[in-house]
C-alpha cells in the first residue's frame, strides 16, 4: 500500500509536464499529491521499521518532528481541499469568468496560504504538547500523534484538550464550511441546467473532489471532534491508520479513474519516457 501511495502520487505530479493540464484544478491536484506524498512519508516508513524490529523506539527529537510534520501536512491538506472546492465553485457557477478569477497569482497565493496556515497551526500545537512534563515514554500508538502523546503527561491536560478542540475547529470545520458553501451553490447551479448532458458534465468536474473530501473530512471529524469513550484510543488508531495509509493511496486512484484528462496525460508522459529510453 505504501508503494502504491508513492508511485500513484508521483505519477500525478508528472501531469504538470503536460501543458494541456496547466489549469487551476490540476495545479491544486498536484499540490495535493505532493502534500499526500510528504504526509505518508512522515509516518509510514517509521511504522514499517517498527513492524520489522523487536525494539520499537523513536528518539525524542524524531517524535517531535514527526508530530509537527504530520500536523502541518494534515492541516495543509484540509485547507487545500477547501481551496479546491472554491475552484470548483467558480468553474461551475461562473464559467465565463473562470480564467479571470482563478488566475495564476491567486492559485499560488491560495496554495501558499494553505501550506503556511498548516505550518503555523502545527507549530503552536506541537509547542503546547511538548511543553508538558512527560512521566512515561511508551506511546499507545503507531506514531507520535497529539492525543497519544498527551496521555504521557504527568499533569492535567484539560487545557490541552480544549486547545486540540479549538485547533480542530479551525483546521477542520472552517475548510469544511467552505466546502459546504461551495457545493451548496454548485448543486443549485447544476439543478438550473436543463440538459441532462450538461448536468452530468458539471457534476463530473466535482465528483472526484467530493469523494476525496468525504473520506478525509469524515475520518478526521470522527477522530478529533467526536464523543470520547473508553475505547476511543483504539478507534483513533484505526482512523489514524486509515488517514496515514489508505487516504493518500486512494486520492490519486480516485482522481485518475474518474478523470480521462488525467489518464491521457499520464499515458502521454509515460510514452515520452519510453521514447527517451
Amino acid at each position: 500500500m505504501y508503494l502504491v501511495t508513492v508511485v500513484g502520487n508521483l505519477l500525478l505530479l508528472l501531469i504538470r509536464l503536460d501543458s494541456r493540464l496547466h489549469t487551476p484544478m490540476y495545479f491544486f491536484l498536484t499540490v495535493l499529491s505532493f502534500v499526500d506524498l510528504c504526509y505518508a512519508n512522515s509516518i509510514v516508513p517509521q511504522m514499517l521499521a517498527h513492524l520489522l524490529s523487536a525494539q520499537k523506539s523513536i528518539p525524542f527529537h524524531s517524535c517531535v518532528l514527526q508530530l509537527y510534520a504530520s500536523l502541518a501536512l494534515g492541516g495543509s491538506e484540509f485547507f487545500l481541499l477547501g481551496a479546491m472546492a472554491y475552484d470548483r465553485y467558480v468553474a461551475v457557477c461562473h464559467p465565463l469568468h473562470y480564467t479571470v478569477i482563478m488566475h495564476g497569482g491567486l492559485c499560488l497565493g491560495l496554495a501558499a496560504g494553505c501550506l503556511v496556515a498548516g505550518l503555523i497551526n502545527s507549530l503552536m500545537e506541537t509547542i503546547i504538547t511538548f511543553r508538558l512534563p512527560l512521566c512515561h515514554n511508551i506511546i499507545n500508538h503507531f506514531a507520535c500523534e497529539t492525543l497519544a502523546v498527551l496521555q504521557l503527561a504527568c499533569v492535567d491536560i484539560s487545557l490541552n484538550m480544549v486547545m486540540v478542540a479549538i485547533s480542530g475547529f479551525l483546521v477542520i470545520m472552517l475548510p469544511c464550511s467552505l466546502v459546504l458553501f461551495s457545493y451548496g451553490h454548485i448543486v443549485v447551479a447544476i439543478l438550473r441546467i436543463r440538459s441532462t448532458q450538461g448536468r452530468s458534465k458539471a457534476f463530473g468536474t466535482c465528483a472526484s473532489h467530493l469523494t476525496v473530501v468525504s473520506t478525509c473530512f469524515g475520518a478526521t471529524i470522527f477522530t478529533y471532534l467526536g464523543p470520547r469513550s473508553a475505547s476511543s484510543m483504539k478507534e483513533e488508531k484505526m482512523i489514524a491508520l486509515f488517514y496515514a495509509v489508505v487516504a493518500p493511496m486512494l486520492n490519486p486512484v480516485i482522481y485518475s479513474l474518474r478523470n480521462r484528462d488525467v489518464m491521457a496525460a499520464l499515458w502521454k508522459v509515460l510514452e515520452k519516457f519510453r521514447v527517451k529510453e
